[in-house]
């Protein structure tokens, strides 16, 4: 939750249960909705630093060979030990391993931190962009736009992520 709060307008943060929010994550792990939906974490001396979720994409122009990065996060105070760059490698294994050629990510507009850790690492803005109700009133909106990779690439080949993970 810690890196959301320069996203998010605090009247959301603020409506938002840490309890809920931790079963519904206990829920995603436990009773995925397919084989391919996956939670990654980044440990560090033990303690969780980052996670990821790799799921197929559920975007309406997805081919059967999308998959989706549907949460990437490492805590700041973790930010700089590269635990993001072998959270994002994990990743593109897992998305490979699951039959995936081309990964997708939909990220906060704004989210510069995320979006500079992404793009030297070979990700790239498509032309899709969306709006999320947040509320289901309109009074809470989230524009995002979406970012993809080739996972045909060698990674070898490609530039290497930078040291400091996003948030």
């Amino acid at each position: 939750m810690r890196s959301y709060h320069e996203l998010l307008p605090q009247a959301l943060l603020n409506q938002i249960d840490a309890m809920t929010f931790a079963d519904a994550w206990r829920q995603a792990v436990v009773r995925p909705p397919s084989a391919q939906h996956r939670v990654l974490v980044a440990l560090d001396h033990g303690n969780v630093v980052g996670f990821a979720a790799t799921a197929p994409s559920g975007d309406p122009d997805a081919g059967p060979y999308d998959g989706e990065v549907a949460a990437f996060h490492v805590d700041p105070d973790a930010h700089g030990h590269g635990h993001g760059s072998r959270l994002l490698a994990a990743v593109a294994d897992t998305l490979r391993a699951d039959g995936f050629t081309r990964a997708r990510i939909w990220l906060v507009v704004g989210d510069d931190q995320l979006r500079g850790f992404l793009e030297p690492a070979g990700w790239a803005a498509d032309s899709a962009h969306r709006t999320l109700d947040l509320t289901g009133d309109g009074s809470a909106t989230l524009r995002q736009v979406r970012l993809h990779t080739d996972l045909d690439t060698d990674p070898a080949e490609s530039a290497a992520a930078p040291a400091d993970p996003p948030g």
